[in-house]
């Protein structure tokens, strides 16, 4: 038997009173089929690209959610450490305040190669927020603590300020002590005497400063002292200087800390080129080495 070459389609309504008949060919049916087919898969693949595009924008999403918290969090951290490091920037000021009634002495310090007692930091674990968060906080907290208690030191010291000024904590010359403060043999007798100050060797013209300021009181040739100075400077404290060569002061003059007031020589009783410097305490003699600031 031949195949038919056409079909025949019939499409009845719902109720049964109506029929529709369609004669279609062979290849209209199938190519109808193939068409569907095509469709089928082609929507098949577009709809599972979608699901893989919607997937993977939620995950951009995602990358895109943590890039905001990354950037914030790492903001948060260099508004911190700008806060920590504009604190830090003020300690040079407050030190400098705090050590300004010492007087460091003038010209350039010599450096030294020795180094040590450094404490080992310990580098935050990469990725390890938590981490990283409580060291900055650690450090913060240090900072602000270590930053009250300079500025308590230094309201005590601007307080004490005059007093500490007042004392003669600078060296009058820089040289080697020859002979300390106290019991000594004699350099002429070879007989035990009290040495009632400390002796500083200088080559003849070296300029004595005034170690704080205060009032001459005396300026002129004094004994074994030869040419001498000496300076009261408040609160019992005065200061001589003997064996000048030239004294370049006068009695009642006013001076400031680091004045030039004199320069050393060989006057009076002496073996040598050298500055007798010493401290009196209401009317007594002390060890100038407790007043010295090295």
């Amino acid at each position: 038997m031949r195949k038919p070459k056409r079909f025949n389609l019939l499409i009845v309504h719902g109720d049964g009173t109506r029929v529709l008949r369609l004669n279609l060919p062979r290849w209209v049916l199938y190519g109808g089929l193939t068409v569907l087919a095509l469709a089928v898969s082609t929507l098949g693949a577009i709809y599972g690209d979608y699901i893989s595009l919607k997937r993977q924008f939620s995950q951009v999403a995602g990358l895109q959610q943590q890039v905001v918290e990354q950037r914030a969090l790492i903001d948060s951290f260099q508004g911190r450490i700008a806060e920590v490091r504009s604190e830090v920037s003020t300690w040079g000021g407050l030190h400098a305040k705090i050590w300004e009634p010492f007087g460091p002495e003038a010209g350039p310090a010599r450096k030294g190669t020795g180094i040590g007692g450094g404490v080992p930091v310990r580098p935050a674990l990469p990725g390890n927020r938590v981490a990283l968060s409580q060291e900055l906080d650690l450090l913060t907290a240090t900072v602000n603590e270590e930053g009250q208690s300079l500025r308590a030191l230094e309201r005590f010291m601007v307080k004490a300020g005059r007093v500490l000024a007042a004392l003669p904590s600078r060296w009058p010359v820089r040289g080697a002590v020859n002979s300390e403060y106290g019991r000594r043999l004699s350099p002429w007798t070879g007989v035990p005497e009290f040495h009632s100050g400390i002796d500083i060797s200088s080559e003849r013209g070296t300029s004595v400063k005034a170690p704080a300021p205060g009032t001459i009181i005396f300026a002129g040739s004094q004994g074994d002292y030869g040419n001498t100075v000496i300076l009261d400077h408040g609160n019992d404290i005065r200061s001589l200087y003997g064996h000048l060569q030239k004294i370049q002061v006068t009695k009642g003059q006013q001076v400031q800390r680091g004045q030039v007031i004199a320069l050393s020589g060989n006057t009076g009783k002496t073996t040598g080129p050298h500055v007798h410097y010493e401290i009196l305490v209401k009317g007594q003699p002390v060890n100038p080495r407790g007043y010295l600031w090295d």
